[in-house]
């Protein structure tokens, strides 16, 4: 049986949600990968009890995160029964729907008749009686932004999520979200875009922004810019690496050119004067004006989650460093 670190909280940073009571550690565990039906037991738990050993206690899910899709709320709820369920209380467990699920044309989107379902399959799953976080994974051209703000409400009402959020909404779809929400007295706490030092599209488009004034929480997914702002590129693109070989469904070859490349190794260059790796570096970065209030980071090995860890001891940036990283890429 699994026993905790009794000194785990003493080194993480904490933050408030928005305007919430709720606090996220400034690195999360994301659970997109490594915790399928293809993933090994033995290594979901050394990843799991490795964080939670240093002061991560929030883990993201979503339906159908796997492969297969729903193995990782499967496999989560295994590891909770086995080991975890003991700290319950000290965890922060969410999930989302949104994405395909099932066949058919209830099993995707953001109408109610999906999302009450979705999250009815994901606690069972689970094994829980709720989650903390529920998310509308993406928005639906073809369903009334009312009907899905409307499930979310329901869902709080019910009991079945503490508190709701968003992902991948656009600043004016945000803004709608939060006025419905608004006017229901739903806690909408939360949006989860992507967000990098390669991926600023929440800045040019204003959500950043838009989050922070309305005291709403922001946790950035993919800071990593899907492995490109790690050392593993620095001298070209492996063969054995998901792009080298193909398997990357989101980066491929014809996007890390050159010019691409030559960016990360002048951000590296920044990394080791400030004696970080680039990793480390580009997880400061987004942390770095208290805007964010978390970075979701995913591992395939707990060695990961140490290194990953190491950037909070500095997430402070001189205006030379900031002038040199925007210059750099501009």
């Amino acid at each position: 049986m699994y026993i905790a670190n009794e000194n785990r909280y003493e080194s993480m940073i904490y933050n408030h949600c928005g305007k919430s009571g709720l606090k996220l550690p400034a690195l999360s565990l994301g659970m997109w990968h490594n915790f399928g039906s293809v993933n090994e037991m033995e290594n979901m738990k050394r990843i799991l009890f490795t964080a939670f050993d240093n002061g991560i206690t929030h883990f993201d899910l979503a339906n159908n995160y796997g492969p297969v899709y729903g193995s990782a709320e499967e496999n989560m709820g295994r590891i909770l029964k086995s080991d975890l369920m003991p700290y319950r209380n000290e965890m922060v467990i969410s999930s989302k729907a949104g994405y395909d699920m099932w066949k058919g044309p209830y099993g995707d989107g953001g109408s109610k008749k999906y999302l009450i379902a979705s999250l009815d399959q994901s606690l069972k799953k689970l094994g829980l009686d709720y989650v903390d976080i529920f998310y509308h994974h993406r928005p639906d051209p073809n369903t009334p932004l009312e009907e899905t703000m409307g499930a979310l409400d329901q869902i709080v009402r019910q009991g079945k999520a503490l508190y709701v959020g968003i992902s991948n909404y656009k600043k004016e779809q945000t803004k709608e979200a939060y006025e419905i929400l608004k006017r229901q007295g739903t806690p909408f706490i939360i949006h989860q875009p992507r967000y990098s030092m390669l991926d600023r599209w929440i800045e040019e488009d204003g959500l950043k922004d838009y989050l922070y004034e309305n005291g709403i929480g922001c946790i950035a997914f993919s800071p990593l810019a899907q492995g490109v702002l790690t050392g593993k590129y620095l001298n070209g693109i492996p063969e054995n690496s998901r792009i080298g070989t193909g398997k990357s469904p989101y980066l491929h070859k014809e996007n890390l050119d050159e010019n691409k490349l030559e960016k990360v190794r002048k951000l590296n260059e920044i990394a080791v004067e400030r004696g970080q790796s680039l990793t480390q570096m580009a997880l400061a970065w987004v942390l770095r004006d208290g805007k964010v209030t978390s970075v979701l980071i995913g591992a395939s090995r707990p060695e990961q989650i140490l290194e990953n860890i190491k950037a909070l001891e500095n997430i402070n940036f001189s205006e030379e460093e900031l002038h040199r990283v925007e210059a750099i890429l501009a």
